[in-house]
């Protein structure tokens, strides 16, 4: 791969759209093969690395659940409302990582990208320290917020488990944003599908044959994300494509830690409000009458919603990477080009995927549980789960946009006001008010993102690209200390 990103496009595709000797309609179709190819290179590979993540996840939760129903409450209960917590908060704080790093690649200054990853793992770690309290004290939370005795206690067993992969999370979100910002992506999908067949094995013996049921489940789960760990941290060490971006261990990973804190703490904010968004939605179904019921319906359609998502945040991935590149290397019409083909080609996508959920609702809950009432339950819920998958085609790429360009803050502020102050409150009022129940509660929900993802578009659409380019520039020398590229005359070994 050359460095500076050249190899995904970026020159050549901002030549083509400069090149007014092309009619409007052969320039349109040249620039979207190209940035279709880079796309493809990108987006796929990072699809393929954050699906099977989520798999072991999703593995875990379908081994706990054919131990029982009880099992499978829990464990959505901890997977989904106490893991989920500590996920979002480690994912936005490392997407510090993705707009520094990716705008630092974009404009070659690249010996400050292994900087940025080694500030970030510290600050991700000294966060640990304080989730990892709020995780042994998982039953009284899960208990102070309304949920039953029986399986408050069954979740905490499980949430145990999953102390030690907290800490893998605060060292994986920066390894993995260090690695795309770099379009190193196919290394972690291999690293992730082989860690997948081991983690399914390990959890088959663990749960059945050994017998530790939810303890053991978290635990294997625990295990997969540090052998994910080891194993990129490995390949950043070995690879020669890492050569320029990582040059060892540097004491300036403890300087500057607290302008690179607000800058992370802008960017948990605005990534948590949305992470806990739907997680809120399965705390607040465990209040509804028969608890257990809506619990095991909302948490596998949650389960699959997920798991779709995935793709959402592969493509997610590829927009914050594409357009912080494009921006950081002084290509504003490129970055434009990049942000629509990415929405519209993930939207239809997730649309496809929303027709297959509505084609097979009275089929997907047999996955998980083999109980009927859980079935006609689930399939209850799929309009509205086809629904939000289709949101989640659109908002996602449009956050990926503004991690890129560096808008966490304002994003933060609509989070909020959209999320909290219309979704959360419109549900309940429909699901308790109106006693719509999940379905009232997830439509209310569903309210607050569509008003977000239309502040959003808004947003998008009116942005000045070139302004923009102008203000990754600044970022970048307040970042460094320094106006000039770091490695400025060591680039001709390449």
């Amino acid at each position: 791969m050359a460095p500076g990103g050249e190899d995904g496009g970026g020159g050549r595709l901002e030549s083509i759209l400069t090149d007014s000797s092309l009619p409007l309609g052969e320039r349109a179709w040249a620039a979207t093969r190209v940035e279709l190819g880079t796309l493809a290179r990108l987006v796929a590979p990072a699809v393929v690395m954050y699906m099977i993540n989520y798999l072991m996840s999703m593995s875990t939760q379908i081994f706990s659940g054919h131990l029982g129903n009880l099992e499978l409450a829990a464990a959505s209960l901890g997977n989904t409302g106490i893991q989920m917590f500590a996920y979002g908060l480690m994912l936005g704080m490392g997407s510090a990582v993705e707009t520094l790093c990716g705008q630092a690649y974009g404009a070659q200054k690249y010996d400050m990208l292994g900087v940025y990853l080694q500030r970030s793992a510290v600050l991700l770690s000294c966060t640990g320290i304080p989730l990892a309290v709020i995780y042994a004290f998982s039953e009284p939370i899960l208990l102070f917020l309304g949920q039953s005795l029986e399986i408050a206690r069954a979740a905490s067993i499980f949430v145990y488990g999953l102390i030690p992969q907290i800490f893998a999370y605060a060292i994986n979100f920066p390894i993995q944003k260090f690695m795309q910002a770099q379009s190193i992506v196919l290394p972690s999908s291999y690293i992730s599908t082989a860690t997948l067949a081991l983690h399914v094995l390990l959890s088959w013996v663990v749960v059945y044959k050994v017998g530790l049921g939810l303890l053991g489940a978290s635990l294997v789960l625990s295990l997969s994300w540090w052998i994910i760990v080891a194993a990129q941290f490995a390949y950043i060490v070995m690879s020669p494509t890492c050569r320029h971006t990582w040059t060892g261990f540097s004491s300036q990973a403890f300087s500057g830690l607290w302008d690179f804190l607000k800058l992370s703490a802008a960017s948990a904010v605005m990534l948590c409000l949305e992470a806990w968004y739907f997680q809120i939605l399965v705390l607040i179904a465990g209040l509804l009458p028969n608890p257990e019921l809506s619990l095991d319906a909302l948490s596998i359609c949650m389960t699959i919603s997920g798991w779709v998502f995935m793709i959402s945040v592969g493509f997610n991935a590829a927009a914050s990477v594409r357009v912080s590149n494009e921006i950081g290397a002084g290509n504003p019409k490129s970055a434009f080009f990049s942000v629509w083909v990415v929405t519209a080609l993930c939207a239809i996508i997730s649309v496809i995927f929303a027709i297959a959920i509505l084609c097979l609702r009275n089929y997907i809950s047999y996955l998980f549980t083999e109980g009927e009432i859980v079935s006609n339950a689930v399939a209850d819920l799929c309009p509205l789960l086809a629904t939000t998958l289709i949101l989640n085609g659109i908002q996602p790429v449009l956050t990926g946009v503004a991690v890129g360009c560096g808008w966490q803050q304002f994003v933060a502020y609509v989070n909020i006001g959209c999320y909290y102050v219309v979704g959360v409150p419109l549900g309940l009022v429909l699901g308790f008010v109106f006693k719509l129940g999940v379905k009232g509660i997830w439509g209310g929900m569903i309210g607050g993102t569509v008003m977000q993802t239309v502040i959003l578009l808004w947003v998008t659409i009116r942005t000045d690209w070139n302004k923009e380019v102008e203000e990754a520039q600044k970022r970048l020398s307040k970042w460094e200390g320094s106006k000039e590229p770091l490695l400025a005359g060591d680039r001709n070994d390449n």
